[in-house]
């Protein structure tokens, strides 16, 4: 019984800290991701500010949508992407492919209270702003989306191409 009660403990305690650092990522907390090496994914490379030599900005609306819904780079630029949140509600962008974007979308579903801090990913409060640097070294095309639950479903993604 004393193993049961410890066991059901733990699983407690697992929830809460995944809850509890999903919060502090809504609200800008960023010190995780800042302190891990950046890691190539299929879409590019967390980028550096001072490498940045253009600036694209992306306003999120609680209509569930992306101005512009597709921007191009080229493969090798490093790109400062402003993320603006016009709405009165909660919302991010995060890039990748649509594989990843569905499987993400699918362990927020699961797991609303998770913690997802990466460099790829901008959680911005209303009415705030929010600037993402990244290094688009892989031609091809990928998407964009917020994965907070219900906004993706209600059509709240975009596409990037990459151009060699």
């Amino acid at each position: 019984m004393k193993t049961l009660k410890f066991i059901a403990a733990c699983a407690l305690w697992a929830c809460a800290t995944a809850s509890f650092g999903h919060e502090s990522a809504a609200h800008g907390g960023h010190a995780a991701s800042a302190a891990l090496a950046p890691q190539q994914q299929d879409w590019g490379i967390a980028g550096q500010a001072r490498d940045a030599r253009r600036t694209i900005t992306l306003r999120m609306t609680d209509d569930m949508r992306f101005t512009p819904s597709h921007f191009s780079v080229r493969r090798g630029e490093t790109v400062r992407l402003r993320v603006e949140n016009r709405g009165q509600v909660l919302h991010e962008v995060v890039l990748g492919t649509p594989a990843t974007l569905d499987a993400h979308a699918e362990a927020m579903r699961r797991h609303p209270g998770m913690e997802h801090e990466e460099p790829h990913m901008a959680h911005v409060a209303p009415s705030r702003q929010q600037d993402l640097v990244w290094r688009f070294n892989r031609a091809g095309r990928f998407d964009f989306a917020c994965l907070i639950a219900g906004h993706y479903e209600a059509g709240m993604r975009g596409t990037f191409t990459v151009t060699p």
